[in-house]
């Protein structure tokens, strides 16, 4: 098959496309013929050596941990699925080398659910692990039907999937954006502010009693911001701040769930989530997709196309 990969921690150039073996499929996994997989922060933060404090990572490594895909075959007691199922996973292993910028991937069975129809297959490569850490903050923070929640950096990949779960669960959303994305944050249903500065001022002119959750998809200080508005300071959820379990609150660190995966496309056929795609780049370009995700300007989703 092709793949990319890397023989050695460092940036997008050292990343290349090149004929791998096909992958060994365990009893527990199937093996998926790659349609899409989106292109993730934690991607080039792995290839850049971020991780190897606490990941086992080996080389030559294939990045990536989203995919959509077809099933092509099944292992020994994958009874889950069968040959031409069209799936989704987020494909994240207890040791990381053989990632979804392949060709072929081998998944087991507990990162996997089934494609949503209602989305593309690039809008599907981009939901599983941005709409896992979406979904499994909102159950960490217990929001329900009628809670104010504060989505930092709500425009972002995992942001405005947060904001689109949260107003399916009945909450008000409020989302901190730039200007130039507070439209897209209104089309979401949710009421933007502008961050920065005075950030806690401009939502107590919007909710004066305070609100009941906040989620941190940014840190830099949102957690503290986040504090001062709490009616219950333990609501607050953090995927940026390692200290915010120090300061009272949450940290989530994404993990595969079929059952929670499964949750988002059933709301996803509903039309009540949608993945919105920036970018979409032949897998050979993986260098350039990383080099746009790192730049950190687009709004919607980098997707490569296998």
């Amino acid at each position: 098959m092709k793949a990319i990969t890397a023989n050695s921690y460092g940036g997008p150039e050292v990343l290349t496309y090149s004929e791998q073996p096909d992958p060994k499929l365990a009893p527990d996994s199937v093996l998926i013929r790659v349609k899409a997989a989106g292109v993730n922060p934690v991607d080039w933060k792995i290839v850049a050596g971020g991780l190897d404090g606490i990941m086992h990572i080996h080389f030559p490594l294939i990045p990536g941990w989203d995919v959509a895909g077809v099933v092509e075959a099944v292992g020994l007691d994958a009874t889950e699925y069968a040959v031409g199922d069209e799936v989704i996973g987020y494909v994240r292993k207890d040791e990381v080398q053989h990632g979804t910028f392949a060709e072929l991937v081998a998944a087991p069975v507990r990162t996997l659910a089934r494609k949503p129809d209602a989305l593309s297959w690039h809008q599907a490569a981009g939901l599983p692990l941005a709409g896992l850490t979406a979904y499994q903050c909102l159950k960490r923070a217990r929001v329900k039907a009628g809670d104010v929640v504060l989505v930092h950096a709500a425009a972002g990949g995992v942001g405005s999937l947060a904001v689109q779960i949260a107003v399916a669960e009945g909450a008000r959303v409020i989302g901190t954006a730039s200007e130039r994305n507070h439209e897209f944050l209104r089309s979401l249903d949710a009421e933007p502010v502008t961050y920065g500065d005075g950030l806690a001022d401009r939502v107590r002119a919007l909710v004066p009693e305070g609100i009941d959750v906040a989620l941190d998809f940014v840190g830099g200080g949102a957690v503290e911001v986040s504090q001062e508005l709490l009616k219950d300071r333990s609501r607050v959820v953090s995927v940026a701040d390692t200290e915010v379990r120090a300061k009272g609150g949450h940290m989530v660190w994404v993990r595969p769930d079929a059952a929670d995966l499964a949750a988002l496309g059933i709301l996803a056929d509903a039309g009540k989530l949608t993945v919105s795609v920036d970018t979409v780049l032949p897998l050979r370009e993986a260098a350039e997709a990383f080099r746009l995700n790192m730049a950190g300007r687009t709004r919607g989703k980098i997707i490569l196309e296998a």
